[in-house]
């Protein structure tokens, strides 16, 4: 879905579509449904006027942006799957372990790339973090799988304008592990440093701390990727120094 447009003078959002478009909207919806029934001040309901169902909000403060990294650590990642992991519903699967979900995941967007010369590189490197940085970064971890936004970018997030609360929305939702939700915040920017400084503070970083970083690099090479498979080769470049960023990392 692509983003709402934003008004310059009050960085109001308002996320449309013609009630005609159910069909293809109701992913969307349902995606929401188990966080909204969880907790329904953070992910709003629709409101249908005119023919079409419309969202408003405003854009993240600091202030904001501190109480939804609190909120998401302490409510959305607190929301455990029963024993298994959940892959996003286009490519759906469940899986007993957080690694071989993740491995899954890189496997289908590698597979969507078209085989041309320019990705050739790309695709190689790409099997090749899936068998070594893979298991090396995700086999030591200790974690439950949550229910994860899944596009949890500044585009995505916003103010309520009557509650003054933060709201996230048009989420692709998946359980996996709370970490891989910050990635694509980061990879856009736009979201505040205290909503990782809250969500942390509420979440601690998982153990290996020391390679909580290149964790990050590992689930935001799924996003470049996403995006080269969605737009086109622009992200190409970025995905392949992730990899090779990895890949020089890994023993």
């Amino acid at each position: 879905m692509d983003s709402p447009p934003v008004a310059a003078a009050s960085r109001l959002r308002i996320l449309t579509t013609p009630i005609t478009m159910s069909s293809i909207f109701l992913p969307y919806l349902q995606n929401i449904e188990p966080g909204r029934a969880l907790h329904p001040s953070t992910c709003p309901s629709s409101q249908s006027s005119s023919g079409k169902s419309t969202w408003t909000s405003e854009g993240l403060t600091i202030q904001t942006a501190e109480l939804l990294g609190e909120r998401l650590a302490k409510e959305l990642h607190t929301f455990k799957s029963p024993e298994r992991i959940w892959i996003r519903r286009q490519d759906n699967g469940w899986f007993s372990t957080w690694e071989e979900c993740f491995s899954t995941m890189i496997k289908n967007l590698l597979q969507k790339l078209p085989s041309e010369r320019k990705y050739v590189e790309l695709l190689n490197k790409g099997e090749e973090v899936r068998k070594r940085v893979v298991p090396w970064l995700l086999r030591p971890l200790v974690i439950d799988p949550v229910l994860l936004h899944g596009d949890l970018w500044s585009g995505n997030t916003g103010t309520d304008r009557k509650t003054g609360q933060p709201v996230i929305f048009d989420p692709s939702s998946y359980y996996g592990h709370g970490e891989a939700d910050l990635a694509i915040a980061r990879i856009f920017g736009g979201i505040p440093e205290s909503f990782f400084a809250a969500y942390h503070k509420q979440m601690p970083k998982t153990e290996p701390v020391q390679q909580y970083g290149l964790r990050g690099d590992l689930y935001e090479l799924y996003h470049y990727l996403n995006h080269t498979v969605l737009f086109g080769g622009g992200y190409s470049g970025s995905a392949l120094q992730k990899m090779n960023k990895l890949l020089r990392a890994c023993p």
